[in-house]
């Protein structure tokens, strides 16, 4: 047996096993193996298939993945800012911002160095998500700080925000 995929990161089981189902479906012989096997690294998983399978199978694979990574050409996921700010009051405001949007399950990006707090920090949210994301901070800066705390401490260990 061959290994013809490994991974270590976060949802590499199920990727490794949709590449099973999909091995399987073309008639090779894969196995999805755990790092409680024998030569799986720790922490990762592998599919194997037979030598004389192997290069089907990278074929089927490498066309799949090319398949999702094409990616979409439009530019609605062009990071756009939403915020900027400098200094101290800057870096706090923009990681402020970074988890209300998170909170939201809004996708933004934090652009600043944190070493230079001189340099300006920039908030940015991909052009689809520009409306939302400046709805969502209108009715946190509507509701005011009254609301967060009325959710206690806990609201703030949850957002990461709380004492060790």
């Amino acid at each position: 047996m061959v290994t013809v995929f490994r991974s270590a990161e976060d949802g590499a089981q199920d990727e490794a096993a949709n590449i099973v189902d999909m091995l399987a479906e073309a008639g090779l012989n894969a196995m999805l193996l755990t790092e409680d096997y024998p030569g799986v690294p720790p922490g990762s998983v592998e599919v194997r298939v037979p030598e004389a399978e192997e290069e089907q199978a990278l074929d089927l694979i490498d066309a799949q993945v090319g398949q999702t990574m094409e990616g979409s050409t439009s530019h609605g996921f062009d990071l756009v800012e939403l915020y900027r700010g400098a200094g101290t009051s800057g870096e706090v405001e923009s990681v402020s911002i970074r988890a209300v949007l998170d909170a939201n399950h809004i996708p933004s990006v934090l652009v600043g160095p944190m070493q230079m707090p001189n340099l300006p920090f920039r908030v940015m949210v991909p052009q689809v998500f520009l409306d939302a994301a400046q709805q969502v901070l209108d009715e946190a800066a509507a509701a005011g700080p009254a609301v967060a705390d009325a959710a206690g401490p806990a609201a703030a260990d949850a957002a990461g925000g709380g004492a060790s």
